[in-house]
């Protein structure tokens, strides 16, 4: 028997949102990194919708867009506030491979990188306006006019904000897809002047906008995190250098047992995002390959 029932207002804009729900789920996991805070946005948005004079929205997709974003830029800017990591662990339980007397390990590097997660390492080095900014305009084409009415910047500054963040992502990409044993020479380099306790080393090796997240918290700015890195000292001597889900990195091992790992993320020859992780838990999700 079919159903003759004329939908309900509410339903017919369930409808019309639920057709847009891709798109938005796309814009939301590019700017957050993760697949539940970008449901949450979503979600979010259609509490939005569903409150809103929907009749009077004349484009509800670019309508839609806008609120997902300024969603995301809360969510950005709160989980900064409360120094929490973004990116969501791989499943699964540690995994520690050895190929630093077999396999070539650039070429491993190679065939580990993956492009979707090396951007959303990348876009986590940026400011939440910037990353809304470059991922609205340069992934979503939404006009600078748009980018700048969510950051409440004029469109000129949004402009500005977009060619930062793509100078970055940019200057990664030249590295990621360049010659992978620069990046284990920056990565040597540093554990060199950590163990050593170098100070100058360390800054000279760090982008000035170097941030360095941990479970503890969050260090922005070369200074603070060389301070950081000198403190690494005694874990530096009993540091490898290692792939950490496929990323440049360390891996930390105590009485045999993997203490902890740091992923690195550059721009140019500069580290400018240090991932670390020493949570029991999170460093069990690790996959990690010593070269």
């Amino acid at each position: 028997m079919s159903d003759n029932r004329i939908p309900s207002d509410n339903e017919l804009l369930a409808r019309r949102f639920e057709a847009h729900r891709p798109h938005l789920r796309a814009v939301a996991y590019r700017m957050l990194g993760s697949a539940a805070e970008a449901d949450d946005a979503v979600q979010e948005t259609w509490f939005r919708l569903s409150r809103s004079d929907a009749g009077a929205v004349e484009n509800l997709g670019g309508w839609l867009t806008t609120v997902v974003g300024r969603v995301c830029l809360d969510m950005l800017r709160s989980r900064r506030s409360r120094a929490e990591e973004p990116l969501e662990p791989l499943a699964g339980h540690t995994r520690v491979t050895d190929v630093s007397g077999g396999a070539d390990p650039e070429q491993h590097a190679v065939l580990a990188d993956s492009v979707g997660v090396a951007l959303l390492v990348v876009l986590e080095t940026l400011t939440p306006a910037e990353r809304l900014a470059f991922v609205l305009h340069d992934l979503f084409a939404v006009p600078y006019e748009e980018v700048g009415e969510i950051v409440g910047r004029s469109p000129v500054a949004a402009r500005q904000l977009a060619s930062r963040a793509r100078r970055r992502v940019q200057g990664a990409d030249r590295v990621r897809d360049g010659d992978p044993g620069r990046r284990r020479a920056v990565v040597d380099a540093f554990l060199a002047a950590a163990r050593e306790g170098d100070f100058e080393a360390l800054v000279a090796l760090l982008d000035p906008d170097v941030v360095a997240r941990s479970d503890a918290g969050v260090n922005t700015g070369a200074m603070a995190v060389a301070k950081g890195a000198s403190s690494f000292r005694h874990f530096a001597a009993v540091a490898r250098p290692a792939l950490v889900d496929g990323a440049t990195g360390l891996a930390v091992f105590v009485d045999g047992r993997l203490d902890r790992t740091l992923a690195f993320t550059f721009v140019g020859d500069k580290i400018a995002a240090i991932d670390i992780v020493t949570a029991p838990e999170r460093v069990a999700e690790r996959e990690v390959t010593l070269v």
